[in-house]
């Protein structure tokens, strides 16, 4: 079984990190985090892994590829979530998403590369299970 606690763990270390939660490809949540919200992250992910979803459609629909991350900044904040690396041909890939939010003062940089990073290795443990 996946530590998701450990893959996560470089990502809650991140200065302005607030929250985060891991979806599988239909937008069910396999990890959260929202100890330090005081929000129900659960429901902010399904409603942004729906919304990433109808953006990707309009994407395609206009003849670009899928995207990779969706990002919304505000005045207090960015919420992020980004699609895990991989092809559709390729065995050793399972498709997750990650969701997380962080203060406007935060690393962002830092924090985007991380969850790539994340991502992929918690992408490629899911599909040997």
């Amino acid at each position: 079984m996946i530590d998701f606690n450990v893959r996560m763990e470089k990502l809650r270390k991140v200065n302005g990190y607030l929250g985060s939660a891991i979806l599988n490809y239909s937008g069910e949540t396999l990890y959260i985090d929202e100890e330090n919200t005081g929000a129900d992250i659960g429901y902010a992910a399904a409603i942004f892994n729906d919304s990433f979803r109808q953006i990707n459609e309009a994407s395609l629909d206009v003849g670009f590829s899928d995207i990779a991350s969706f990002e919304t900044k505000t005045e207090d904040g960015h919420v992020f979530l980004m699609k895990s690396a991989g092809t559709h041909a390729d065995e050793s890939y399972s498709k997750i998403d990650v969701f997380c939010i962080f203060r406007d003062d935060g690393n962002i940089a830092l924090a985007k590369m991380i969850m790539d990073k994340s991502s992929k290795a918690i992408s490629q443990e899911l599909a040997q299970l």
